[in-house]
């Protein structure tokens, strides 16, 4: 087998060997995809000549007369596939050889490398049926320890990428805290004290972030503002992180959005977080221990040989920071955090938004606390196709005796929040509670992440929205055409490959960037730039 790459990498020709002119040709969007697209094609195209060559090879020690075609070896041999026999069988030891698990397999260096190989070998050695046996089952072994390392590897770097903080926002963040030291506009009160009042006025909307990214946060507000059409009533509140907030108060003190009001806050500035206990401080101070004692480093997760490669991906997601961090479990207490406000909406810093929120204050929520996307009906089978089993273990007694697999999912990322009515439920206390339960089942009820206990606290308190205003996927699916991610109304890049990284899908990046300033100084100076 031949394999060319064009010089563009816009194409793949494989060649099979023996003269063969038909090529297969792989259509590729990037540099990036071209070797996943070229390693699944090889894949594909190897068992498929595995395949024939074993047919082939049956019918040849069964001395029948040789097929040259697949349709002929499939009438000949497809009801022996199928479980009826015909007159002449396949030797009984090649199934004994082939259905042993007892014996263990010697993948020494004389095993055939390539498929080329394995037939040379056979023709050569006329070997019989037993031998024939012994050397494909080790070599399809071989072959399939070869795709799991190399899927493991994969895994592993898309972890490393994903959970890495890219040199260029590190850079920013430094720059603007350096900014923020010399520069007394990076530091103005924000918002200005006229504008105060108008933080727990609730005849203005009220949008909640909560990041410690500040370009991720930038983004976000900008497209806010930018598509609201009675901007001079949007409030923006920003929360963040201690490290962060001297960053993120530079970036919004230099970079007005005026006639919004942008308001900046650390978690350590609001009084009710810094006094006596609180539940998902403490949860999260547990949590990490488990992590650490349960998980152990991704050097140990990455050297099992007996888990799959899917459990493998799991428990290396699971050290990520975020899914152990304050900053991601702090939206259950948001009727404390703005005591004084009757409705918010809340976004995550991966989304864009791309149409004017403020129809969502006029949607009735019949009494209910989160407004959301339901995640279980749509036209993209691969994302809308969430229920609670995609998410809680229902093998878990204490999962299966209290919910239902079959209910529908919904979606955080843009949800509307009545805090006056929250506050008349046990919402954060129903969160905490099963946060703890988790923690004593060593994290076995769900899959990683706020989403789980979030859908088991506000179970029977979720109002189902139109799916224009959250189209979700963006992160871990390229699937979704420019033209489809255009006509929603916010766009969720939830997944591993967030805009800002380098995996980041290049066909969907520009849905994000358009809404970063390239020619800014802090942008520049960092060489954050569009592709």
């Amino acid at each position: 087998m031949q394999l060319h790459i064009s010089p563009s990498l816009r194409h793949v020709t494989v060649l099979p060997a023996k003269g063969v002119r038909e090529f297969i040709k792989v259509k590729i969007g990037s540099r990036r995809l071209s070797y996943r697209m070229v390693f699944y094609s090889l894949l594909f195209f190897t068992f498929l000549l595995r395949f024939v060559f074993v047919l082939t090879a049956v019918d040849t020690i069964e001395g029948q007369t040789k097929c040259s075609t697949i349709g002929c070896l499939g009438k000949k041999l497809g009801p022996q596939i199928l479980g009826r026999r015909l007159e002449a069988t396949v030797p009984e030891v090649i199934y004994q050889v082939l259905e042993d698990n007892q014996s263990e397999i010697q993948l020494g260096p004389e095993i055939p490398q390539t498929l080329e190989d394995f037939v040379a070998e056979m023709k050569d050695g006329r070997s019989d049926a037993k031998t024939f046996a012994v050397k494909l089952k080790a070599m399809v072994t071989l072959f399939q320890q070869r795709t799991r390392t190399a899927k493991i590897q994969e895994y592993l770097y898309r972890h490393v990428a994903s959970s890495s903080i890219p040199k260029q926002l590190h850079c920013l963040a430094l720059r603007l805290a350096n900014e923020h030291s010399t520069n007394a506009n990076a530091r103005l009160q924000l918002p200005d004290a006229e504008f105060v009042p108008a933080l727990v006025d609730n005849s203005f909307f009220h949008f909640v972030l909560i990041s410690d990214n500040v370009l991720a946060a930038s983004v976000v507000a900008s497209s806010l503002v930018h598509n609201s059409l009675r901007p001079e009533r949007v409030v923006l509140h920003v929360i963040t992180d201690r490290k962060t907030y001297y960053p993120m108060q530079a970036w919004f003190s230099l970079h007005s959005l005026t006639p919004a009001i942008i308001e900046v806050k650390a978690l350590h500035h609001f009084d009710w977080l810094t006094k006596g206990k609180v539940p998902v401080l403490e949860a999260m101070e547990k949590d990490q221990k488990v992590r650490s004692q349960f998980r152990g480093g991704s050097s140990a997760i990455v050297a099992n040989n007996t888990e799959q490669p899917k459990v493998i991906a799991a428990k290396l997601q699971a050290l990520s920071p975020k899914y152990n961090s304050v900053m991601n479990h702090i939206r259950i207490h948001l009727p404390e955090l703005f005591p004084s406000l009757n409705k918010v909406v809340f976004l995550d810093d991966d989304i864009v938004v791309q149409t004017d929120l403020s129809p969502l204050w006029d949607i009735e929520m019949n009494g209910k606390v989160n407004g959301a996307v339901e995640t279980c009906i749509g036209e993209d089978k691969f994302v809308m196709s969430k229920r609670f089993k995609s998410y809680l273990n229902f093998s878990h007694p204490l999962i299966a005796k209290n919910f239902n697999p079959n209910e529908c999912a919904w979606a955080y990322g843009m949800n509307i929040f009545d805090l006056e009515a929250w506050r008349k439920t046990s919402i954060s206390q129903t969160y905490h509670h099963w946060i703890e339960e988790n923690l004593k089942s060593d994290l076995s009820l769900w899959q990683l992440g706020t989403l789980p206990p979030g859908l088991i606290a506000f179970h029977g308190h979720t109002h189902s929205i139109d799916p224009f205003w959250h189209m979700l996927g963006l992160g871990y699916q390229e699937n979704t055409t420019v033209a489809d991610a255009e006509s929603a109304g916010v766009i969720h890049f939830n997944g591993r490959a967030k805009p800002w990284l380098d995996i980041a899908f290049p066909q969907l990046r520009p849905l994000w960037t358009k809404y970063v300033d390239f020619s800014d100084r802090f942008i520049k100076g960092c060489h954050i730039r569009a592709s």
